[in-house]
């Protein structure tokens, strides 16, 4: 498998973009690299005194700030900040669908590889932990189910993932659905 062949895939999919809406604008990055052959999605897993989302498994990002040049570049100063890779490292690999949060962001999603011998630097503020995991590992149906949760009224449906006693869901579960659908053929 090569990074063109991952840009092919992702390609084959038109992007489905949201409107902004009156909320705000964030970006996330799903890294990818090649390990001993194998294709890893990179995770963090955020602090547990943060205000949102502490302690859950998540893809480096964040909102849009003034000084960005578009949502990709969001996503490479959110990476940079949380897990110290620099923008020349990643390589742009294409988009997933944007999606709204619960915490009112519309969030665009990129994918990017990453070298596969890369020194991580953990923001100690907002990063507990960087997670790897083989992205085959992850396309086993057996590891993932769908609940509907209620929220603010509403049923949603919430995706999850268990693998290695580690829980992805949420937002980050629904990307990396997307994902794995996307990159099925190569995987």
């Amino acid at each position: 498998m090569t990074a063109e062949l991952l840009k092919g895939a992702l390609a084959e999919h038109g992007v489905k973009r949201l409107p902004q809406k009156e909320i705000r604008a964030a970006a996330v990055l799903v890294p990818l690299r090649f390990r001993t052959g194998k294709l890893q999605l990179i995770l963090t897993r955020r602090t547990e005194h943060l205000q949102h989302h502490a302690g859950e498994i998540s893809f480096p990002g964040g909102g849009v700030d003034s000084q960005d040049k578009d949502d990709w570049a969001t996503a490479l100063r959110e990476t940079q900040e949380e897990i110290g890779v620099a923008p020349g490292q990643i390589e742009y690999l294409g988009r997933l669908d944007d999606c709204y949060s619960i915490h009112s962001y519309r969030v665009s999603c990129h994918v990017g590889l990453l070298p596969d011998k890369v020194d991580f630097s953990l923001n100690p503020g907002e990063i507990a932990e960087l997670i790897e995991f083989p992205l085959a590992a992850l396309a086993d149906p057996a590891i993932y189910h769908q609940e509907n949760w209620q929220h603010q009224g509403r049923s949603l449906p919430v995706d999850f993932y268990t693998l290695d006693s580690q829980v992805i869901w949420g937002m980050t579960a629904g990307i990396l659905k997307q994902l794995l659908e996307r990159l099925k053929p190569l995987i």
